[in-house]
């Protein structure tokens, strides 16, 4: 039985991630989406006020968690500001966005109710700045369907307005936090430590609810009735009737922010056991497109060190040179439902992953490729100088370059803004020491 873990991090005892999911330790931005003192489960988080911090700091690569590296968080958060639209996909794979994401893991391995009455505040506007909830200028705006739909606009200056596979981060948000909250049952009756401005539900538990609600209500309203076609086994296809890439398979990124809103409500469903049915059918839909993947959108090869990697595309039918700003995204995506289990996303995939950035796109220190395959394009294909976060997950996966990987864009006692890079970090320094105590 997972129980709060804050007491235990202060004396750098072991970890145990919140994860809401069976730890799984079984052997087998886009172009569109384009010193705090700790709380405990049953402390007053309104009485936590860090002090204002220009970045989170590591305080070594190996051992637990340490106090400092939560509490400069914790303190780093307190100055972060939601956005108050989606404009240029900023609850997608903008700042907005990540922050909220990064909260989510940093409280799946804290278990602090500071980090997720922080995260509620982002989910909290991201629900009220719906286009269906929020008056002029934010919505109120028909799109292409000719409605008001319960979307989140990432452009206003086309016509039609389009929607595309960010309106699954919006909805995974709301679903996340939700998961997060009905996984913590200790909590449930508590009222929520920053208030209820938005009438959204005054307890942990009624605000978890009205995020299940309202997420479910934009599925059925938007993206099932209108944005995807799942007539194709449950395969993702964006409508023909859709602006954007009418008809055409939804790249994988995409793909992934939908399976976030859907992993995520599937397992909240199951927690409130309130509607099997719709739990069965949006994990049918995950299972379906990442059997996909597998089965025919992946390339298959040994590296030139002798393992087996991968390559892919941006989209089917290709099957090679996926760029690495969207192989970033990909990788978080196949990392969350290899940790949820039961998707198919095996260890073994996740170190054939691992094996790909380790032999193909890492060619040296700040130099790394472009695309998967080790090879270099231009704009997302381009090489850089820093290791895209989503591929710093796959350090669980190759311990031996670990330290390089964790090192190559954070330093021990130095501060960093990057809550993607940093939250990453310190999920997969938890995994690490968890296992090690095992």
């Amino acid at each position: 039985m997972r129980k709060n873990i804050l007491s235990t991090l202060v004396a750098l005892a072991v970890i145990s991630p919140l994860t809401g999911y069976a730890s799984n330790t079984a052997p087998d931005a886009a172009d569109h989406l384009a010193a705090v003192p700790a709380t405990t489960a049953t402390a007053n988080p309104a009485k936590a006020s860090p002090v204002a911090s220009a970045g989170m700091v590591v305080d070594s690569f190996s051992g637990p968690v340490t106090a400092n590296e939560i509490n400069s968080f914790k303190s780093y958060i307190q100055t972060l500001v939601p956005a108050t639209d989606n404009i240029g996909n900023e609850w997608a794979q903008g700042p907005s966005g990540e922050q909220t994401k990064a909260m989510g893991l940093v409280y799946e391995i804290t278990g602090d109710r500071a980090i997720l009455d922080k995260m509620i505040v982002f989910c909290d506007s991201v629900l009220s700045e719906r286009n269906d909830l929020a008056a002029a200028p934010v919505g109120q705006h028909k799109i292409w369907t000719g409605g008001v739909d319960p979307v989140w606009p990432n452009d206003l200056s086309v016509t039609p307005i389009g929607t595309g596979g960010e309106q699954g981060d919006s909805v995974g948000h709301l679903g996340y936090c939700a998961r997060l909250i009905l996984s913590t049952p200790a909590i449930w009756h508590l009222k929520v430590g920053g208030g209820d401005p938005n009438n959204f539900g005054a307890d942990y538990f009624s605000r978890a609810k009205k995020y299940v609600e309202q997420a479910d209500y934009s599925i059925d309203h938007h993206i099932f009735k209108s944005l995807l076609n799942l007539s194709n086994h449950n395969l993702y296809y964006f409508s023909p009737a859709s602006p954007y890439k009418s008809g055409e398979p939804v790249p994988w990124n995409q793909q992934m922010m939908f399976n976030y809103a859907l992993q995520n409500l599937a397992k909240s469903h199951e927690i409130l056991g309130d509607d099997p049915a719709r739990a069965t059918k949006y994990n049918a839909i995950v299972s379906a497109n990442f059997a996909s993947f597998f089965a025919s959108g992946v390339t298959s090869y040994v590296s030139n060190q002798g393992r087996e990697v991968y390559d892919w595309a941006y989209a089917l039918p290709n099957k090679g040179n996926e760029d690495s700003n969207h192989g970033s995204l990909d990788i978080a995506g196949f990392y969350r439902a290899y940790m949820a289990g039961g998707y198919g996303v095996s260890k073994v995939e996740m170190t054939k992953f691992a094996n790909t950035f380790v032999d193909e796109m890492d060619r040296g220190p700040r130099d790394y490729s472009g695309r998967v395959n080790g090879t270099d394009g231009t704009g997302h294909g381009a090489p850089t100088t820093y290791i895209r976060s989503g591929y710093l997950l796959l350090a669980e996966f190759a311990p031996l370059q670990y330290q390089d990987m964790m090192g190559a864009d954070l330093a021990v006692g130095k501060a960093t803004p990057k809550i993607d890079q940093f939250s990453r970090f310190l999920w997969v320094k938890n995994q690490r020491y968890i296992k090690k105590a095992r």
